[in-house]
């Protein structure tokens, strides 16, 4: 069993976090205390540039195509600077794979090449709503077909909630119901809706508790009107779409989270190491070295976890369940490590001077978004049920 980086998988790495240390560590405090999504797109357009925004997307669409391992990688070193960053880029990343993986080449060629160059500074995944959110069959968006003098047109009404990066965002994967009459989960299907579509009205920000760079926002339809070809993949197949894309969603997320706590602990790590009471570093108190080894000994169960779970899904092998357990660990993992981290620093954690605090703030929502630690229990625990069911 070989547990080695490629060649080009190292360089993805190192690149990510050579970018992550000159250009996002300065400007992650400004980002976090003012909100100022201007401070971010310029740093997404160079991640763009760099290949960051299609890396498993075909190079003919202007992607890098280097893998869900090395997509991995590189958001965890992107997320040890910015979370912010991290999440935008993880999310654009996923629309894209989207398009890629049910679209039809008109699609791809009029898309992919305009996410993955930065044309757009990022793209939408339009799922949840208020009232479906871990469940999101039971959305209520709906798309309405109509027949103009121009052909079959859909007419979207509804609204979603939580949307990252719904200010600046050029393009949405949205998700509508078009057939009512359907069992739940039957009759939704998949729409590429650009941003400036006229009754495509994007709300305001949230006002959040962490990952304050990164805008989340509500995404209203009324009487959004979009081509036939605007559909992405089979009518009435946008469940399936929506439920399988989200299991690679949930190794970004886990990525990000690692990149988070991994983040936490070496500032904690460094500072116990230079900090004295009663006479000693605090590095040599047993407690705390048992806290370190701890802690880094369950990132390091997470990233094993994410890199089989990028494998599983490389080789095109079935990885939903590894991807939950993944996803699980890491974000469960990181919010203790970002909690040990500050309580090791004590009353200083608890201050803006140092990035502990945003780190905390940052990582809590990573055990929410793309299913909740809940949720991913009960997809892990289903498939060993099936498993274990008799034949």
């Amino acid at each position: 069993m070989d547990f080695s980086l490629s060649e080009e998988q190292i360089l993805i790495q190192d690149t990510a976090r050579n970018f992550a240390n000159e250009e996002l560590t300065p400007i992650a405090a400004e980002l976090d205390a003012t909100g100022n999504h201007a401070l971010m797109l310029p740093k997404l357009k160079q991640l763009a540039q760099m290949g960051f925004m299609g890396l498993n997307i075909q190079s003919e669409y202007g992607g890098s195509k280097v893998g869900t391992i090395a997509f991995s990688l590189a958001i965890t070193e992107i997320a040890r600077a910015c979370a912010s960053t991290a999440v935008t880029t993880s999310v654009t990343n996923l629309v894209a794979e989207v398009i890629q993986s049910v679209g039809n080449e008109a699609q791809k060629q009029k898309y992919l090449p305009r996410i993955c160059s930065g044309d757009y500074p990022a793209a939408g995944f339009c799922l949840s709503e208020a009232e479906a959110g871990s469940d999101p069959s039971a959305m209520r968006t709906q798309a309405a077909k109509k027949s103009t003098e121009n052909g079959t047109t859909y007419v979207l009404n509804g609204s979603k909630v939580f949307i990252t990066s719904g200010s600046y965002a050029g393009l949405f994967v949205v998700w509508a119901v078009t057939n009512p009459a359907a069992a739940r989960g039957k009759g939704i299907s998949a729409f590429l809706v650009e941003a400036d579509t006229p009754g495509l009205v994007v709300g305001q920000a949230e006002s959040k508790l962490g990952q304050i760079g990164s805008a989340t926002n509500e995404i209203q339809f009324k009487e959004c009107e979009i081509s036939a070809d605007c559909l992405l993949g089979k009518e009435n197949d946008g469940f399936r779409i929506a439920v399988g894309e989200l299991c690679g969603g949930r190794i970004g997320v886990g990525s990000l989270a690692l990149g988070i706590g991994l983040a936490a602990m070496d500032y904690a790590r460094d500072y116990i190491m230079q900090r004295k009471q009663f006479g000693k570093r605090l590095a040599d108190f047993q407690g705390l070295q048992w806290k370190l080894a701890d802690r880094y000994t369950d990132l390091e169960c997470a990233r094993l976890l994410l890199m089989q779970a990028a494998y599983l899904k490389d080789a095109n092998l079935p990885y939903a369940t590894a991807a939950s357990m993944a996803k699980l660990t890491a974000t469960e993992n990181a919010n203790q490590a970002c909690y040990d981290a500050l309580q090791m620093f004590g009353g200083a954690g608890y201050s803006k001077h140092y990035p502990l605090e945003r780190m905390t703030r940052d990582v809590r929502v990573t055990s929410i978004y793309e299913g909740t630690s809940e949720i991913q229990r009960l997809i892990i625990a289903r498939s060993l049920l099936s498993d274990a069911s008799p034949k």
